[in-house]
């Protein structure tokens, strides 16, 4: 499986835990996270857990299914 991470940017908080988690996927701009690159799909999957303000959905890009939340 393939996860794809992706911010909702009302959602964000700009916790930054995900930065911490996964520097090299996110990155906080301003107010608000984005995904700036990709990597294993467990690290995708403890960035998007360690959000408090559940803000990063996962999606398996070859079903295009919800993984996370």
């Amino acid at each position: 499986m393939t996860l794809v991470p992706t911010i909702d940017e009302v959602g964000c908080a700009a916790h930054g835990d995900c930065v911490e988690v996964a520097p090299e996927i996110f990155v906080l701009n301003g107010q608000v996270a984005e995904v700036i690159g990709t990597g294993p799909d467990d690290l995708i999957l403890a960035a998007a857990e360690a959000c408090p303000s559940v803000a990063i959905i996962v999606t398996d890009s070859a079903t295009g299914d919800q993984v996370y939340p």
